[in-house]
């Protein structure tokens, strides 16, 4: 009796047979990484073939679509919360609440996690955690140029165009190029630090808080701070921008 074919795929096969499918809907990175208009733009190459992992987990997302098991609309909403909503919320909480009270600013600027854990935030991504703050003279800048460690306890996940090489390459050799196309602007004489996040340690930028604010509440204020001012590419403007970023 003849042995019926060999039909099993490795994972490399798996992961050819499924790139073609995978690759539209990985967002692979091209000369524009951003879905939003106002990141940065560059003319750099990038990868355009998707990673393993992405394919994998595109794969993995059709199936379950494909399955009923997942609704896609559903799953985007989620990401899009996390991504702008929870994430962000946590952190512009934890800038008002700065804002307000110069004792907890003090503490958050000696011992970020302990101060952020006093509203109830913590993981251990942000065991290790700095908060610098901006002020007239001084403007600070996060990236990971390795990677993309992110303060995910308080910002959620990272955006699209803080994982990209075009931003961690640039906002190290040209950050006032990376802040101008954000719309930061910033006078010659205003130093700009970048801080370089890593897998032991990360930063949260506590941005200056607007003039004319001063009559506002608490939760009047965490409305203004955006997930954007946390990472340093924008300043918080004085008017509700309608959500974070």
């Amino acid at each position: 009796m003849a042995e019926p074919p060999d039909t099993s795929v490795d994972r490399r096969g798996f992961l050819r047979g499924v790139a073609a499918g995978a690759a539209g809907a990985a967002s692979p990175m091209s000369a524009h990484p951003h879905d939003h208009g106002h990141g940065p733009s560059h003319d750099h190459d990038h990868q355009d073939v998707p990673s393993d992992l992405t394919l994998r987990t595109k794969a993995l997302e059709s199936l379950l679509v494909e399955k009923g098991l997942v609704d896609r609309a559903a799953l985007d909403a989620l990401i899009d919360t996390m991504e702008h909503k929870v994430g962000p919320r946590n952190g512009a909480r934890v800038i008002a609440r700065a804002w307000v009270d110069p004792a907890y600013k003090k503490r958050l600027l000696e011992n970020a996690p302990a101060a952020i854990a006093e509203l109830g935030y913590s993981s251990g991504q942000g065991d290790h955690m700095v908060a610098v703050e901006n002020g007239p003279r001084v403007h600070n800048l996060i990236v990971c140029t390795l990677c993309s460690c992110y303060p995910w306890p308080v910002l959620g996940l990272p955006p699209v165009w803080y994982k990209s090489n075009a931003y961690r390459s640039r906002a190290v050799i040209d950050p006032r190029g990376i802040l101008r196309e954000f719309g930061t602007d910033l006078a010659e004489d205003v130093e700009v630090r970048v801080w370089d996040s890593t897998a032991e340690l990360r930063y949260l930028v506590l941005p200056e808080r607007p003039a004319g604010t001063e009559g506002m509440s608490e939760e009047q204020l965490a409305e203004l701070v955006t997930r954007d001012a946390m990472v340093g590419v924008r300043k918080v403007s004085p008017a509700p921008t309608g959500g974070n970023p």
